[in-house]
């Protein structure tokens, strides 16, 4: 399947930081019309700043995920402005870093409602309008997560693992239906984005991304090649989300030990005693300069964050697993020619005298 030239008209959710804020610059090329949904205010307008820029029109459309009818009404926006809705982009999240025993039940259904929820919600929107035409495409960001939990994220976990099983028994009904429309998803690996420093966190620690940790536009690559390219059921950015999902196939009682002994300690950095006062965590505070969590309300509603967290010094943007993944065919091929390579000189050696 060959790269669309022709403008789309594509909605991204979680548009305004992190991989979100990255896909929006990796679709604001060729014309695309793009539909930028998020709750902060002042990362909305610097997104559309930057798509604008870049050659796309824009609207933005302030919007709660977890709520269905927001996503109907942004589904309805988006085709008031820009006409039928090519591709639609699911990144919105929330998170806690805490101990399942420290996260309250309201906390909890929180990150469901967004994590989860919200993908549901916004793909129920977009399929209203997609299933009659029978065309669209929908990329869900995932991540390992959606196959591997890991301790200190167990809200995160659970709505990752929810949304996985729901993909693949949304994908199973659109085949067994004959439809034209499209859905992939993309597990992302540890991402560089500014969420480690407003999530809300419990630990004793600042929170941050379990190494190897990766840069936003090389998550937002992957989605732009799903939306082009969304035959596969899903894509696996980066050689630890591989290593991560094969383990937990083959010994995942080996990984559960593995990340008891390692995962607390690679969730977070520096014990709170070593930081200034005012940057420690309180049930309502970040572990960053004293923001705001945006578990309930945005921390991008007077100030933009852009797509890149703090960890630019040790993030890379490249994945040769990211290329294997987009090339299953090749490689197949590559692989086939070795072996008959092989099977013909073991052959012709048999018949030496």
């Amino acid at each position: 399947m060959r790269t669309p030239s022709r403008p789309r008209t594509v909605v991204v959710t979680g548009a305004t930081a992190g991989v979100g804020r990255a896909c929006v610059r990796a679709f604001a090329t060729s014309g695309n019309r793009l539909v930028l949904v998020a709750r902060g205010a002042a990362g909305l307008r610097a997104a559309a700043a930057e798509a604008e820029a870049a050659g796309s029109p824009v609207c933005t459309v302030p919007a709660d995920v977890a709520d269905p009818r927001a996503c109907e009404a942004v589904a309805a926006r988006a085709e008031e402005e820009f006409g039928p809705i090519d591709v639609w982009v699911n990144d919105a999240f929330a998170s806690v870093f805490a101990p399942f025993t420290e996260i309250s039940p309201e906390e909890f259904r929180r990150v469901t409602e967004v994590t989860y929820l919200g993908y549901v919600n916004a793909t129920r929107a977009a399929l209203r309008r997609m299933l009659p035409r029978d065309h669209g495409t929908i990329v869900q960001v995932g991540s390992a997560i959606a196959y591997r939990g890991i301790p200190l994220q167990t809200a995160y976990s659970g709505a990752k693992h929810a949304l996985q099983g729901w993909h693949e028994a949304l994908r199973c009904e659109l085949l067994a239906g004959g439809s034209s429309v499209r859905v992939t998803m993309v597990q992302l690996p540890a991402v560089n984005t500014p969420q480690f420093d407003w999530v809300l966190n419990r630990l004793p620690g600042r929170a941050r991304p379990v190494p190897p940790v990766h840069q936003p536009e090389l998550a937002a690559r992957a989605v732009r090649y799903a939306a082009d390219h969304p035959g596969r059921r899903e894509y696996w950015v980066g050689a630890s989300t591989a290593a991560t999902l094969i383990a937990n196939a083959v010994a995942p009682g080996l990984l559960d030990r593995y990340l008891a002994r390692t995962g607390l300690d690679a969730q977070q950095e520096g014990p709170e005693d070593e930081r200034p006062s005012e940057e420690r965590p309180s049930e309502e505070r970040t572990t960053g300069a004293g923001d705001q969590a945006n578990l309930w309300t945005p921390v991008d509603a007077a100030q933009d964050h852009g797509a890149h967290g703090r960890f630019d010094a040790e993030s890379r943007d490249r994945s040769a697993q990211l290329w294997a993944s987009q090339h299953h065919g090749l490689l197949a091929a590559g692989g086939a020619a070795l072996l008959g390579a092989t099977a013909g000189a073991l052959a012709r050696g048999r018949k030496l005298p």
